[in-house]
């Protein structure tokens, strides 16, 4: 009977431990934090009788054994515990804090579950370097932006404005964080004068909110000139104004005006206000040639420009500057409407020349044909006609004309033999 007894306690051990291992199994999950912030470790298990659980570090050191604390660090806290659950807190969290966190439950055997701590290092607020002094234009400028304690590695981009440029990025480990830069080279010029070079860190640790810095690109360049006038066709008794536009870095200042390679001739009618040069009368003294000059540390430049006064009201002139503005005639349409008439005129005078060219040989022709058998030349004319029905009729007409002529009055006769004859004859041979 003993024996029966310690078969049936001994089958009941081997079956109990072994349904109450399956659901004794604690369970831990791994955890992602930004350093500085607070990571709680949380340990579950679904059954439990009445056996303990535990935390430990990443060193094997034990922080809490149920609800007792085993680890004097005034950061780590208990949160909850109880049979099935140990949840615990480390606040201001470290990136030495990271590695893999050990939850036990005191079973025979001791079953444990693994969870990591991740420590995300956030990136310190960028720095650019290279800009310690303005740039000449011409210039090579390199630009350096730099962050540390960044985990994992942040990325940089660059931007010009509000345009993406490449820069080269460089990585480094510090320990158990990484200091990134991004290089970005320029060759500078005027059009980089006020240029903002912004450097933006991107991570996961900042989210939406990344870290960025700008800087504003100063560039010295020598001065640029150009002259402005007030009025497009100067006349005697207007105001005129020359406005001198420089710029250049530094700003040059004052500009100087000349005229004709001298000083102003009158200065109580020229006044220099500023950059303006300003004439209140004009009148025909002022022509001439005037000159702008600026100056800076980097050089010089000029420009110029010939000033002609116009006779009040001269013709051809005027003062509203919208006129002088109007468009003027078609240069390309008047030149096509020419063309068209000048092919136009050489076709008809090919033509023309082609058809008289053709009937003078039929006259030659026709003329030949009556000369070969008129016994003079006043019938090879008549005959040239092709008039042969009526030749004799007008050789008789011819002679009773120059019948008549006999009988003219000597002083007449000079006339008639050098207009009335002559018109005789034209009609007897038309």
């Amino acid at each position: 009977m003993l024996l029966a007894l310690f078969i049936n306690l001994s089958l009941s051990l081997l079956v109990c431990p072994s349904a109450g291992s399956q659901a004794q199994f604690p369970i831990a999950q791994n955890v992602t934090v930004v350093e500085g912030s607070t990571a709680n470790m949380t340990c579950r298990v679904d059954y439990n009788d009445n056996t303990s659980l535990q935390w430990s570090n990443p060193a094997q050191q034990t922080l809490f054994f149920g609800d007792k604390k085993a680890l004097r660090d005034n950061r780590i806290e208990l949160v909850r515990a109880s049979w099935k659950e140990l949840t615990i807190s480390i606040s201001e969290v470290t990136l030495s804090d990271e590695g893999q966190y050990t939850c036990s439950l005191f079973t025979m055997p001791v079953k444990t579950s693994k969870a990591f701590l991740t420590v995300l290092g956030v990136p310190a607020k960028p720095e650019i370097t290279g800009l310690s002094r303005p740039a000449q234009e011409g210039e090579d400028v390199t630009l350096t932006c730099t962050t540390s304690g960044s985990k994992p590695a942040a990325g940089i981009r660059w931007f010009r404005n509000d345009k993406e440029v490449q820069g080269q990025k460089e990585v480094n480990a510090t320990g158990r964080s990484f200091t990134v830069r991004s290089t970005i080279h320029l060759k500078v010029d005027r059009t980089d004068d006020g240029a903002a070079y912004t450097c933006v860190v991107e991570h996961i640790a900042l989210g939406s909110l990344p870290h960025q810095v700008t800087e504003v690109l100063e560039v010295h360049y020598p001065p640029q000139v150009q002259i402005v006038r007030s009025v497009i066709v100067p006349q005697e008794g207007q105001y005129f104004k020359l406005e001198c536009v420089s710029k250049g870095n530094p700003l040059p200042e004052p500009v100087f005006w000349t005229k004709d390679g001298g000083e102003l001739p009158d200065v109580e009618r020229m006044i220099v206000e500023g950059r303006d040069l300003i004439i209140t009368t004009l009148n025909k003294t002022d022509n001439g040639t005037y000159r702008c000059e600026a100056s800076n540390h980097l050089g010089t430049n000029r420009d110029e420009f010939t000033l002609y006064v116009y006779a009040k009201d001269f013709p051809g002139t005027t003062t509203d500057p919208n006129a002088l503005m109007q468009p003027g005639p078609d240069h390309a349409l008047i030149g096509g409407v020419v063309a068209v008439v000048v092919f136009i005129t050489l076709c008809f005078i090919i033509v023309l020349g082609r058809y008289l060219a053709r009937h003078k040989g039929t006259y030659l022709t026709n003329e030949a044909k009556g000369a070969e058998d008129a016994p003079d030349a006043d019938t090879a004319i008549i005959n040239a006609e092709g008039n042969h029905a009526h030749a004799e009729e007008k050789k008789e007409y011819y002679q009773g004309a120059a019948r008549n002529v006999v009988h003219l009055k000597s002083e007449n006769l000079g006339f008639a033999n050098n207009y009335a004859l002559r018109q005789e004859y034209v009609r007897c041979i038309m």
